[in-house]
């Protein structure tokens, strides 16, 4: 039987979340056109905060080849989903990084964290172990709440639940 974050006691835990992110643009711009995959994502994120989590959201957006690219940082992202929950959600540019650690490592209770486009690195489409081993250390459970992704064996779906306790989101 598969858990779910339902099964999970999450006072003081960091949730490494893998969520959806992949929105389209209005073409030529940096406003996001449709935000429905931000906005189901929403009940996961907040079922963990109202139980005492503190929540590391990573995602991909577009095709960037493993390659930083301004065209598809995550600014319009980080700010569309504070809006939609209401509270500040901290933007780092960094993954499995030092910048990341500290941040992470900073965090309190119910904040909430988005990580760089995570296929800014080479190692999330090849499922990379030592970067799937690098972002499991952003978490303490992992929490799989993209579902249009799951299929695929990228270090933040498959590599990451190798390293973490496993669940799925809502």
């Amino acid at each position: 039987m598969k858990m779910t974050v339902r099964d999970v006691d999450w006072q003081d835990k960091r949730a490494l979340v893998r969520v959806d992110f992949n929105v389209p643009y209005e073409r030529g711009t940096t406003r996001i056109s449709d935000d429905i995959r931000i906005r189901e994502a929403i009940p996961t994120i907040e079922y963990l905060r109202e139980r005492g989590a503190s929540v590391v959201l990573c995602t991909h957006l577009g095709r960037p080849n493993g390659k930083p690219s301004s065209e598809f940082d995550l600014d319009s992202i980080a700010a569309r989903l504070s809006e939609l929950i209401a509270t500040p959600v901290t933007y780092v540019r960094d993954a499995p990084g030092s910048l990341a650690s500290e941040t992470v490592g900073a965090m309190a209770v119910r904040d909430v964290i988005l990580l760089e486009n995570i296929r800014f690195w080479a190692g999330e489409e090849s499922n990379d172990e030592e970067f799937a081993s690098a972002l499991a250390k952003l978490g303490d459970v992992y929490v799989n709440d993209a579902f249009g992704t799951a299929h695929r064996a990228h270090a933040s779906t498959a590599g990451v639940a190798s390293h973490l306790p496993a669940v799925a989101g809502l």
